[in-house]
């Protein structure tokens, strides 16, 4: 008489539920990744070699139209360093993001570099990348 187990032990290793959690990790990242963004004003940076790094810093944007920006909320020209100076008071290492549209002029951007200058400022030019 024969007396032998109908269920045999297989020693391969199944790999379909593995690749099926990569699949989905993959799709998670992927939309996630194209919901992150830097600012919400869309600018068009000039264009150059180097990369902005992405401190707590304060943001100030100029458009083409002229229009002048402080972390998304539009100010006027006139009470721009005082904003400034409001904004970046007490801080250890106060850094200013400049983002010129380009095509703005470069005595808006001058200037904007000239309150740092006043104020012992960090200034960064937002770029984007060639």
């Amino acid at each position: 008489m024969d007396i032998r187990g109908r269920n045999k032990i297989n020693p391969n290793f199944n790999m379909s539920s593995m690749t099926d959690i990569v699949f989905l990790l993959l799709i998670f990242f992927m939309i996630t990744s194209t919901l992150v963004t830097t600012s919400a004003l869309d600018i068009l940076l000039p264009k150059a070699s180097g990369k902005t790094e992405n401190r707590k810093s304060v943001s100030v944007s100029i458009t083409k139209n002229l229009a002048y920006y402080i972390n998304n909320s539009k100010v006027s020209e006139a009470s721009l360093e005082q904003d400034l100076l409001s904004l970046l008071a007490g801080k250890e290492s106060p850094t200013i993001v400049l983002r010129a549209e380009e095509g703005v002029p470069i005595e808006k951007a001058v200037k904007i570099m000239d309150i740092a200058n006043r104020n012992r400022f960090k200034v960064i030019l937002a770029v984007r990348p060639k």
